[in-house]
Protein backbone atom coordinates (compact mmCIF):
# COMPACT_ATOMS: atom_id res chain seq x y z
CA UNK A 1 0.00 0.00 0.00
CA UNK A 2 1.58 3.43 -1.08
CA UNK A 3 1.99 5.63 1.93
CA UNK A 4 1.21 9.54 1.57
CA UNK A 5 4.16 11.81 1.79
CA UNK A 6 3.14 13.66 4.55
CA UNK A 7 6.44 16.85 4.22
CA UNK A 8 6.10 19.77 1.68
CA UNK A 9 9.30 21.06 -0.01
CA UNK A 10 10.58 22.67 2.56
CA UNK A 11 10.47 20.13 5.01
CA UNK A 12 7.22 21.11 6.76
CA UNK A 13 4.05 19.02 7.17
CA UNK A 14 1.37 18.89 5.35
CA UNK A 15 -1.68 19.00 6.73
CA UNK A 16 -3.88 17.27 4.00
CA UNK A 17 -1.44 14.72 3.71
CA UNK A 18 -0.77 13.99 6.97
CA UNK A 19 -4.90 13.28 7.15
CA UNK A 20 -4.62 11.27 4.51
CA UNK A 21 -1.52 9.30 6.06
CA UNK A 22 -3.76 8.58 9.34
CA UNK A 23 -6.86 7.74 6.90
CA UNK A 24 -4.34 5.03 4.86
CA UNK A 25 -2.46 3.99 8.67
CA UNK A 26 -6.03 3.30 10.16
CA UNK A 27 -7.04 0.98 6.74
CA UNK A 28 -4.14 -0.90 7.80
CA UNK A 29 -4.52 -1.20 11.03
CA UNK A 30 -7.84 -2.61 10.22
CA UNK A 31 -7.15 -5.04 7.72
CA UNK A 32 -4.85 -6.37 10.17
CA UNK A 33 -6.99 -6.75 13.03
CA UNK A 34 -9.29 -8.13 10.75
CA UNK A 35 -6.27 -10.65 9.80
CA UNK A 36 -4.96 -11.45 12.95
CA UNK A 37 -7.65 -11.21 15.62
CA UNK A 38 -10.57 -12.18 13.63
CA UNK A 39 -11.57 -15.33 12.61
CA UNK A 40 -12.29 -16.18 8.67
CA UNK A 41 -15.61 -16.70 9.74
CA UNK A 42 -17.01 -14.44 12.17
CA UNK A 43 -20.55 -12.98 12.86
CA UNK A 44 -21.06 -10.91 10.12
CA UNK A 45 -20.37 -13.90 7.56
CA UNK A 46 -23.17 -15.76 9.85
CA UNK A 47 -25.56 -12.61 9.43
CA UNK A 48 -24.50 -12.66 5.25
CA UNK A 49 -25.07 -16.15 5.48
CA UNK A 50 -28.69 -16.13 6.55
CA UNK A 51 -29.60 -13.08 4.43
CA UNK A 52 -27.98 -15.13 1.40
CA UNK A 53 -30.60 -17.75 2.60
CA UNK A 54 -33.81 -15.43 3.38
CA UNK A 55 -33.48 -14.21 0.22
CA UNK A 56 -33.22 -17.65 -1.64
CA UNK A 57 -36.38 -18.47 0.43
CA UNK A 58 -38.22 -15.23 -0.65
CA UNK A 59 -37.37 -15.94 -4.24
CA UNK A 60 -38.65 -19.44 -4.26
CA UNK A 61 -42.04 -18.33 -2.55
CA UNK A 62 -42.09 -16.07 -5.32
CA UNK A 63 -42.14 -17.86 -8.43
CA UNK A 64 -43.42 -20.80 -6.99
CA UNK A 65 -46.63 -20.57 -9.01
CA UNK A 66 -44.51 -20.36 -12.29
CA UNK A 67 -44.41 -23.83 -11.96
CA UNK A 68 -47.40 -24.85 -10.14
CA UNK A 69 -49.81 -23.29 -11.78
CA UNK A 70 -48.90 -25.66 -14.79
CA UNK A 71 -49.68 -28.72 -12.44
CA UNK A 72 -52.68 -26.57 -11.08
CA UNK A 73 -54.61 -26.36 -14.54
CA UNK A 74 -53.52 -30.12 -15.78
CA UNK A 75 -53.72 -33.08 -13.32
CA UNK A 76 -52.72 -35.42 -16.03
CA UNK A 77 -48.97 -33.32 -16.37
CA UNK A 78 -48.43 -34.75 -12.90
CA UNK A 79 -50.11 -36.60 -9.59
CA UNK A 80 -53.82 -37.03 -11.17
CA UNK A 81 -55.67 -37.32 -7.66
CA UNK A 82 -55.52 -33.34 -6.77
CA UNK A 83 -57.59 -30.53 -7.92
CA UNK A 84 -57.66 -29.40 -11.12
CA UNK A 85 -58.77 -25.99 -12.64
CA UNK A 86 -59.97 -24.84 -15.06
CA UNK A 87 -58.31 -21.82 -15.23
CA UNK A 88 -57.69 -19.60 -18.58
CA UNK A 89 -54.85 -17.88 -19.63
CA UNK A 90 -55.91 -14.79 -18.74
CA UNK A 91 -56.73 -15.82 -15.42
CA UNK A 92 -53.59 -17.23 -14.94
CA UNK A 93 -51.33 -14.27 -16.44
CA UNK A 94 -54.00 -12.32 -13.75
CA UNK A 95 -52.54 -14.30 -10.95
CA UNK A 96 -48.79 -14.43 -11.82
CA UNK A 97 -49.43 -10.53 -12.14
CA UNK A 98 -50.91 -10.14 -8.96
CA UNK A 99 -47.86 -10.65 -6.62
CA UNK A 100 -46.95 -7.44 -7.72
CA UNK A 101 -49.79 -5.76 -7.20
CA UNK A 102 -48.52 -5.49 -3.54
CA UNK A 103 -45.27 -5.50 -3.73
CA UNK A 104 -45.15 -1.89 -5.35
CA UNK A 105 -47.17 -0.31 -2.72
CA UNK A 106 -44.32 -1.05 0.13
CA UNK A 107 -41.10 -0.06 -2.01
CA UNK A 108 -40.82 3.55 -1.40
CA UNK A 109 -41.43 3.16 2.36
CA UNK A 110 -39.81 0.41 3.07
CA UNK A 111 -36.45 2.09 3.37
CA UNK A 112 -37.73 4.40 6.30
CA UNK A 113 -39.52 1.51 7.91
CA UNK A 114 -36.33 -0.20 7.94
CA UNK A 115 -33.65 2.47 8.99
CA UNK A 116 -36.73 3.37 12.11
CA UNK A 117 -37.42 -0.05 13.25
CA UNK A 118 -34.33 -1.88 12.03
CA UNK A 119 -33.43 -4.21 9.20
CA UNK A 120 -34.02 -7.49 11.01
CA UNK A 121 -37.52 -6.73 12.30
CA UNK A 122 -38.97 -5.83 8.55
CA UNK A 123 -36.91 -8.51 7.14
CA UNK A 124 -38.32 -11.09 9.66
CA UNK A 125 -41.37 -10.25 9.43
CA UNK A 126 -41.96 -9.97 5.64
CA UNK A 127 -40.69 -13.23 4.94
CA UNK A 128 -42.57 -14.67 7.95
CA UNK A 129 -45.70 -13.24 6.85
CA UNK A 130 -44.88 -14.34 2.93
CA UNK A 131 -44.78 -17.73 4.08
CA UNK A 132 -47.58 -18.35 6.27
CA UNK A 133 -49.54 -17.19 3.42
CA UNK A 134 -47.77 -19.62 0.84
CA UNK A 135 -48.26 -22.42 2.90
CA UNK A 136 -52.32 -21.08 3.07
CA UNK A 137 -52.78 -21.36 -0.66
CA UNK A 138 -53.81 -24.84 -1.38
CA UNK A 139 -56.88 -24.41 0.87
CA UNK A 140 -57.64 -20.59 -0.02
CA UNK A 141 -57.71 -22.13 -3.90
CA UNK A 142 -60.02 -24.50 -3.17
CA UNK A 143 -62.13 -22.42 -0.87
CA UNK A 144 -61.86 -19.38 -2.89
CA UNK A 145 -60.84 -20.59 -6.26
CA UNK A 146 -58.34 -18.06 -8.56
CA UNK A 147 -60.68 -15.04 -6.56
CA UNK A 148 -59.03 -15.68 -3.21
CA UNK A 149 -55.52 -17.05 -4.45
CA UNK A 150 -55.35 -13.55 -6.31
CA UNK A 151 -56.04 -12.00 -2.86
CA UNK A 152 -53.33 -13.94 -1.40
CA UNK A 153 -50.81 -13.50 -3.79
CA UNK A 154 -51.33 -9.34 -3.38
CA UNK A 155 -51.07 -9.98 0.35
CA UNK A 156 -47.60 -11.82 0.06
CA UNK A 157 -46.58 -8.91 -2.06
CA UNK A 158 -47.18 -6.00 0.04
CA UNK A 159 -44.77 -8.35 2.66
CA UNK A 160 -41.84 -9.02 0.00
CA UNK A 161 -41.90 -5.16 -0.46
CA UNK A 162 -39.88 -4.53 2.52
CA UNK A 163 -37.15 -7.54 1.24
CA UNK A 164 -34.23 -5.54 -0.29
CA UNK A 165 -34.34 -2.04 1.66
CA UNK A 166 -34.24 -4.27 4.68
CA UNK A 167 -31.48 -6.21 3.08
CA UNK A 168 -29.78 -3.66 2.55
CA UNK A 169 -30.30 -1.73 5.59
CA UNK A 170 -28.71 -4.89 7.12
CA UNK A 171 -25.77 -4.71 5.06
CA UNK A 172 -25.06 -1.27 5.47
CA UNK A 173 -24.62 -2.13 9.44
CA UNK A 174 -22.61 -4.89 9.15
CA UNK A 175 -20.44 -5.10 6.16
CA UNK A 176 -16.82 -3.43 6.69
CA UNK A 177 -15.89 -1.17 3.36
CA UNK A 178 -13.31 -3.62 2.69
CA UNK A 179 -15.64 -6.48 2.39
CA UNK A 180 -19.24 -4.29 1.37
CA UNK A 181 -18.43 -6.05 -2.24
CA UNK A 182 -17.92 -9.61 -1.24
CA UNK A 183 -20.45 -9.92 1.11
CA UNK A 184 -22.95 -7.81 -0.48
CA UNK A 185 -22.42 -10.13 -3.90
CA UNK A 186 -22.90 -13.39 -1.61
CA UNK A 187 -26.11 -12.43 -0.14
CA UNK A 188 -27.78 -11.53 -3.25
CA UNK A 189 -27.12 -14.35 -4.91
CA UNK A 190 -29.21 -15.75 -2.79
CA UNK A 191 -31.95 -14.33 -5.27
CA UNK A 192 -31.19 -16.41 -8.42
CA UNK A 193 -30.37 -19.30 -5.88
CA UNK A 194 -33.89 -19.16 -4.62
CA UNK A 195 -35.12 -19.39 -7.95
CA UNK A 196 -33.05 -22.00 -9.73
CA UNK A 197 -33.74 -24.35 -6.62
CA UNK A 198 -37.54 -23.53 -6.82
CA UNK A 199 -37.72 -24.13 -10.49
CA UNK A 200 -36.07 -26.93 -10.57
CA UNK A 201 -37.55 -28.86 -7.79
CA UNK A 202 -41.39 -27.85 -8.27
CA UNK A 203 -42.20 -30.67 -11.04
CA UNK A 204 -40.61 -33.11 -8.95
CA UNK A 205 -42.92 -31.97 -5.56
CA UNK A 206 -45.83 -31.58 -7.99
CA UNK A 207 -45.02 -35.60 -9.37
CA UNK A 208 -45.00 -37.02 -5.85
CA UNK A 209 -47.56 -38.39 -3.77
CA UNK A 210 -48.13 -35.49 -2.13
CA UNK A 211 -48.95 -33.48 -5.42
CA UNK A 212 -48.76 -29.78 -6.83
CA UNK A 213 -49.76 -29.07 -3.12
CA UNK A 214 -46.40 -29.65 -1.58
CA UNK A 215 -45.01 -26.87 -3.56
CA UNK A 216 -46.58 -24.85 -1.13
CA UNK A 217 -46.46 -26.82 2.08
CA UNK A 218 -42.85 -27.25 1.53
CA UNK A 219 -41.44 -23.99 0.17
CA UNK A 220 -43.82 -21.91 2.63
CA UNK A 221 -42.69 -24.46 5.34
CA UNK A 222 -38.89 -23.50 4.60
CA UNK A 223 -39.71 -19.77 4.87
CA UNK A 224 -41.10 -20.71 8.48
CA UNK A 225 -38.29 -22.40 9.89
CA UNK A 226 -35.90 -20.08 8.44
CA UNK A 227 -37.94 -17.00 10.48
CA UNK A 228 -37.35 -19.01 13.27
CA UNK A 229 -33.67 -19.02 12.83
CA UNK A 230 -33.45 -15.73 12.05
CA UNK A 231 -35.02 -14.38 15.18
CA UNK A 232 -32.77 -16.46 17.42
CA UNK A 233 -28.95 -15.61 15.06
CA UNK A 234 -29.89 -12.71 12.82
CA UNK A 235 -29.02 -8.67 14.20
CA UNK A 236 -29.94 -5.48 12.80
CA UNK A 237 -26.43 -4.61 13.50
CA UNK A 238 -22.99 -5.54 15.44
CA UNK A 239 -24.31 -3.38 18.75
CA UNK A 240 -27.68 -5.75 18.88
CA UNK A 241 -25.21 -8.98 18.43
CA UNK A 242 -24.23 -9.96 21.98
CA UNK A 243 -21.97 -12.52 21.24
CA UNK A 244 -20.06 -11.06 18.93
CA UNK A 245 -15.91 -10.94 19.59
CA UNK A 246 -14.95 -7.16 20.63
CA UNK A 247 -12.02 -7.39 17.81
CA UNK A 248 -14.58 -8.18 15.39
CA UNK A 249 -17.09 -5.51 16.23
CA UNK A 250 -13.85 -2.91 15.95
CA UNK A 251 -13.00 -4.27 12.75
CA UNK A 252 -16.43 -3.21 11.44
CA UNK A 253 -16.91 0.16 13.34
CA UNK A 254 -13.74 1.35 12.62
CA UNK A 255 -14.03 0.24 9.29
CA UNK A 256 -17.64 2.06 8.56
CA UNK A 257 -16.53 5.06 10.94
CA UNK A 258 -19.96 4.67 12.74
CA UNK A 259 -21.26 5.41 15.88
CA UNK A 260 -25.15 6.17 15.56
CA UNK A 261 -24.19 9.37 16.34
CA UNK A 262 -21.87 10.42 13.56
CA UNK A 263 -24.63 8.56 11.41
CA UNK A 264 -27.01 10.98 12.50
CA UNK A 265 -25.49 14.21 11.70
CA UNK A 266 -23.92 13.11 8.64
CA UNK A 267 -27.59 12.20 6.77
CA UNK A 268 -28.90 14.64 4.49
CA UNK A 269 -32.17 16.05 6.45
CA UNK A 270 -34.14 16.86 3.69
CA UNK A 271 -35.15 14.81 0.48
CA UNK A 272 -35.34 16.70 -2.84
CA UNK A 273 -38.42 15.11 -4.17
CA UNK A 274 -39.18 17.58 -6.84
CA UNK A 275 -35.28 17.38 -8.24
CA UNK A 276 -35.94 13.76 -8.37
CA UNK A 277 -38.71 13.99 -11.02
CA UNK A 278 -37.09 16.91 -12.93
CA UNK A 279 -33.70 15.23 -13.45
CA UNK A 280 -33.23 13.51 -16.95
CA UNK A 281 -30.50 10.81 -15.84
CA UNK A 282 -32.59 9.74 -13.11
CA UNK A 283 -35.85 9.83 -15.47
CA UNK A 284 -33.31 7.81 -18.01
CA UNK A 285 -32.64 5.32 -15.08
CA UNK A 286 -36.22 5.04 -14.38
CA UNK A 287 -37.42 4.20 -17.80
CA UNK A 288 -34.36 1.74 -18.16
CA UNK A 289 -35.18 -0.10 -14.79
CA UNK A 290 -39.10 -0.71 -16.23
CA UNK A 291 -37.90 -2.00 -19.85
CA UNK A 292 -35.88 -4.41 -18.12
CA UNK A 293 -38.02 -5.40 -15.73
CA UNK A 294 -40.84 -5.81 -18.43
CA UNK A 295 -38.34 -8.44 -20.14
CA UNK A 296 -37.30 -10.12 -17.36
CA UNK A 297 -40.48 -11.08 -15.89
CA UNK A 298 -42.30 -12.05 -18.94
CA UNK A 299 -39.34 -14.81 -19.50
CA UNK A 300 -39.34 -15.76 -15.56
CA UNK A 301 -43.41 -15.96 -15.33
CA UNK A 302 -43.91 -17.40 -19.20
CA UNK A 303 -41.02 -20.30 -19.72
CA UNK A 304 -43.12 -22.60 -17.93
CA UNK A 305 -45.93 -22.39 -19.94
CA UNK A 306 -43.73 -21.87 -22.94
CA UNK A 307 -41.73 -25.16 -22.90
CA UNK A 308 -44.71 -27.19 -22.26
CA UNK A 309 -47.22 -25.96 -24.70
CA UNK A 310 -44.90 -25.02 -27.60
CA UNK A 311 -41.76 -27.28 -26.73
CA UNK A 312 -43.80 -30.15 -25.39
CA UNK A 313 -41.59 -31.07 -22.09
CA UNK A 314 -43.85 -32.72 -19.09
CA UNK A 315 -43.38 -31.04 -16.06
CA UNK A 316 -40.39 -32.76 -14.54
CA UNK A 317 -38.23 -31.64 -17.42
CA UNK A 318 -40.17 -28.65 -18.02
CA UNK A 319 -39.14 -27.77 -14.24
CA UNK A 320 -35.66 -28.71 -14.06
CA UNK A 321 -35.19 -26.51 -17.66
CA UNK A 322 -36.90 -23.39 -17.06
CA UNK A 323 -34.14 -22.93 -13.85
CA UNK A 324 -31.42 -23.86 -16.39
CA UNK A 325 -31.61 -20.10 -17.51
CA UNK A 326 -31.13 -18.75 -13.57
CA UNK A 327 -28.84 -20.97 -12.93
CA UNK A 328 -26.16 -19.53 -15.65
CA UNK A 329 -27.42 -15.92 -14.65
CA UNK A 330 -26.80 -16.76 -10.92
CA UNK A 331 -23.04 -18.07 -12.28
CA UNK A 332 -22.43 -15.39 -14.83
CA UNK A 333 -23.41 -12.50 -12.64
CA UNK A 334 -19.61 -13.90 -11.05
CA UNK A 335 -18.24 -13.27 -14.09
CA UNK A 336 -19.11 -10.04 -15.15
CA UNK A 337 -18.14 -9.09 -11.44
CA UNK A 338 -14.56 -10.44 -11.99
CA UNK A 339 -14.60 -8.96 -15.58
CA UNK A 340 -15.14 -5.36 -14.25
CA UNK A 341 -12.60 -5.36 -11.38
CA UNK A 342 -10.10 -6.37 -13.32
CA UNK A 343 -10.75 -3.45 -16.13
CA UNK A 344 -11.20 -1.41 -13.10
CA UNK A 345 -7.73 -1.90 -11.47
CA UNK A 346 -6.29 -2.07 -14.70
CA UNK A 347 -8.27 1.60 -15.28
CA UNK A 348 -9.14 0.65 -18.77
CA UNK A 349 -12.28 2.55 -19.43
CA UNK A 350 -13.32 5.43 -17.61
CA UNK A 351 -16.95 4.59 -15.25
CA UNK A 352 -19.14 6.00 -17.60
CA UNK A 353 -18.67 3.57 -20.55
CA UNK A 354 -17.93 0.57 -18.40
CA UNK A 355 -21.97 0.96 -17.10
CA UNK A 356 -22.98 1.46 -20.53
CA UNK A 357 -21.56 -1.43 -21.94
CA UNK A 358 -21.93 -3.74 -18.97
CA UNK A 359 -25.61 -2.73 -19.48
CA UNK A 360 -25.62 -2.99 -23.03
CA UNK A 361 -24.26 -6.51 -22.95
CA UNK A 362 -27.15 -7.60 -20.41
CA UNK A 363 -29.97 -5.82 -22.84
CA UNK A 364 -28.71 -6.26 -26.25
CA UNK A 365 -27.60 -9.40 -26.76
CA UNK A 366 -30.52 -10.62 -24.74
CA UNK A 367 -32.78 -8.53 -27.86
CA UNK A 368 -31.19 -10.92 -30.68
CA UNK A 369 -31.50 -13.97 -28.62
CA UNK A 370 -35.16 -13.23 -27.94
CA UNK A 371 -35.48 -12.28 -32.07
CA UNK A 372 -33.96 -16.00 -32.73
CA UNK A 373 -36.04 -17.75 -30.31
CA UNK A 374 -39.26 -16.66 -32.01
CA UNK A 375 -38.74 -18.22 -35.51
CA UNK A 376 -37.49 -21.48 -33.65
CA UNK A 377 -40.22 -24.55 -34.43
CA UNK A 378 -40.87 -26.79 -31.90
CA UNK A 379 -38.42 -29.28 -33.51
CA UNK A 380 -35.50 -27.47 -32.22
CA UNK A 381 -36.26 -28.04 -28.44
CA UNK A 382 -32.57 -27.86 -27.43
CA UNK A 383 -31.87 -24.42 -29.36
CA UNK A 384 -34.97 -23.10 -27.83
CA UNK A 385 -33.20 -24.02 -24.48
CA UNK A 386 -29.84 -22.34 -25.49
CA UNK A 387 -30.78 -19.17 -26.67
CA UNK A 388 -33.74 -19.09 -23.24
CA UNK A 389 -30.45 -19.67 -21.72
CA UNK A 390 -28.18 -17.02 -22.82
CA UNK A 391 -31.28 -14.56 -22.63
CA UNK A 392 -31.43 -15.08 -19.18
CA UNK A 393 -27.58 -15.78 -18.06
CA UNK A 394 -26.11 -12.27 -20.09
CA UNK A 395 -28.86 -10.34 -18.07
CA UNK A 396 -26.29 -10.87 -15.14
CA UNK A 397 -24.42 -7.98 -16.85
CA UNK A 398 -26.87 -5.60 -15.76
CA UNK A 399 -26.07 -5.61 -11.96
CA UNK A 400 -22.71 -3.89 -13.42
CA UNK A 401 -25.00 -1.12 -15.47
CA UNK A 402 -28.02 0.34 -14.68
CA UNK A 403 -28.91 -1.80 -11.49
CA UNK A 404 -25.80 0.29 -9.70
CA UNK A 405 -26.35 4.13 -11.33
CA UNK A 406 -28.67 4.73 -8.54
CA UNK A 407 -25.44 5.30 -6.38
CA UNK A 408 -23.17 7.00 -8.74
CA UNK A 409 -25.71 9.85 -9.36
CA UNK A 410 -26.43 10.51 -5.43
CA UNK A 411 -24.76 8.31 -2.92
CA UNK A 412 -26.75 10.21 -0.08
CA UNK A 413 -30.44 9.12 -1.45
CA UNK A 414 -29.70 5.76 -3.38
CA UNK A 415 -31.89 3.88 -1.27
CA UNK A 416 -34.92 6.26 -1.93
CA UNK A 417 -34.23 6.02 -5.93
CA UNK A 418 -33.83 2.58 -5.63
CA UNK A 419 -37.40 2.07 -4.10
CA UNK A 420 -38.58 4.97 -7.07
CA UNK A 421 -37.62 2.79 -9.90
CA UNK A 422 -38.10 -0.72 -8.29
CA UNK A 423 -41.71 0.48 -7.34
CA UNK A 424 -42.18 1.91 -11.13
CA UNK A 425 -40.39 -1.12 -12.50
CA UNK A 426 -42.58 -3.75 -10.83
CA UNK A 427 -45.62 -1.86 -12.79
CA UNK A 428 -44.01 -3.26 -15.63
CA UNK A 429 -44.03 -6.70 -13.81
CA UNK A 430 -47.92 -6.34 -13.26
CA UNK A 431 -48.52 -5.70 -16.88
CA UNK A 432 -46.06 -8.05 -18.91
CA UNK A 433 -48.12 -11.12 -18.04
CA UNK A 434 -51.30 -9.70 -18.40
CA UNK A 435 -50.20 -8.56 -21.63
CA UNK A 436 -49.32 -12.76 -22.36
CA UNK A 437 -52.57 -13.56 -21.62
CA UNK A 438 -54.13 -11.03 -24.13
CA UNK A 439 -51.98 -11.89 -26.87
CA UNK A 440 -51.65 -15.65 -26.46
CA UNK A 441 -54.83 -16.71 -26.51
CA UNK A 442 -54.09 -19.61 -28.07
CA UNK A 443 -51.07 -20.99 -25.80
CA UNK A 444 -49.94 -23.59 -28.71
CA UNK A 445 -49.77 -21.03 -31.41
CA UNK A 446 -45.76 -19.92 -31.78
CA UNK A 447 -46.75 -17.46 -33.81
CA UNK A 448 -48.72 -15.69 -30.82
CA UNK A 449 -45.88 -16.28 -28.61
CA UNK A 450 -43.30 -14.81 -31.22
CA UNK A 451 -45.02 -11.91 -30.88
CA UNK A 452 -44.38 -12.10 -26.86
CA UNK A 453 -40.70 -12.33 -27.58
CA UNK A 454 -40.80 -9.78 -30.17
CA UNK A 455 -42.37 -7.04 -27.36
CA UNK A 456 -40.03 -7.81 -25.01
CA UNK A 457 -37.16 -7.47 -27.67
CA UNK A 458 -38.33 -3.90 -28.61
CA UNK A 459 -38.35 -2.88 -24.56
CA UNK A 460 -34.69 -4.03 -24.29
CA UNK A 461 -33.79 -2.28 -27.11
CA UNK A 462 -35.05 1.34 -26.46
CA UNK A 463 -34.68 1.40 -22.66
CA UNK A 464 -30.66 0.11 -22.60
CA UNK A 465 -30.76 3.22 -25.72
CA UNK A 466 -31.77 5.49 -23.41
CA UNK A 467 -29.40 4.80 -20.88
CA UNK A 468 -26.34 5.02 -23.66
CA UNK A 469 -27.76 8.69 -24.61
CA UNK A 470 -28.81 10.24 -21.86
CA UNK A 471 -27.76 7.67 -18.64
CA UNK A 472 -24.90 9.86 -16.16
CA UNK A 473 -22.58 8.55 -13.96
CA UNK A 474 -21.60 11.83 -12.44
CA UNK A 475 -23.18 12.89 -9.02
CA UNK A 476 -26.00 15.67 -9.47
CA UNK A 477 -26.49 18.32 -8.03
CA UNK A 478 -28.71 17.61 -5.73
CA UNK A 479 -27.30 15.34 -3.96
CA UNK A 480 -26.59 17.03 -0.38
CA UNK A 481 -23.31 16.99 -0.15
CA UNK A 482 -21.71 15.20 3.04
CA UNK A 483 -19.16 17.02 5.25
CA UNK A 484 -16.24 17.40 3.62
CA UNK A 485 -13.87 14.94 5.97
CA UNK A 486 -16.36 12.45 5.71
CA UNK A 487 -15.50 9.70 3.14
CA UNK A 488 -19.02 8.06 3.24
CA UNK A 489 -19.30 8.98 -0.70
CA UNK A 490 -16.01 6.69 -1.43
CA UNK A 491 -17.04 4.02 0.83
CA UNK A 492 -20.24 3.70 -0.61
CA UNK A 493 -19.06 4.28 -4.74
CA UNK A 494 -16.55 1.34 -3.84
CA UNK A 495 -19.51 -1.34 -2.51
CA UNK A 496 -21.28 -0.52 -5.44
CA UNK A 497 -18.43 -0.74 -8.03
CA UNK A 498 -18.25 -4.11 -6.50
CA UNK A 499 -21.06 -5.42 -5.03
CA UNK A 500 -22.30 -7.41 -7.98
Amino acid sequence: MKIPNILNKNGSMNVNSAVAAKDTTTAMEVTSTGGKKCSVFGIRHLQCFLLFCGLSVAYALRVNLSVAIVAMTDKNATNPDFDEYDWTEKTKSLLLSSFFWGYVVTQVPAGQLARKFGGKIMLLSGVFICSLLTVLTPICARLGDWQLVCALRVMMGLSQGFLFPSTHTILSKWAPVEERGTLGTYSYSGTQFGTVVMLATSGVMASSVMGWPSIFYISGGVGLVWSVVFFIWGASSPSEYRNISPEEKKLIETSLGSSSEDETTKAPTRTPWVKFFTSVPFLVLTLTHCTHNWGFWTLLTEIPSYMKNILGMDIKSNALLSALPYAAMFLMSFVFSALQSQLSKRECIPLSVSRKLFNSIGHWIPMITLVCLGYVSANDTNLAIILLTITVGINGATYLGFQVNHIDLSPNFAGILMGITNCAANIMSIIAPLIVGFIVTDEKNPEQWRIIFFIAAGFYFIGNLLFVLFGKVKVQSWNDAQPKHSTNGKRNSTFVESQH
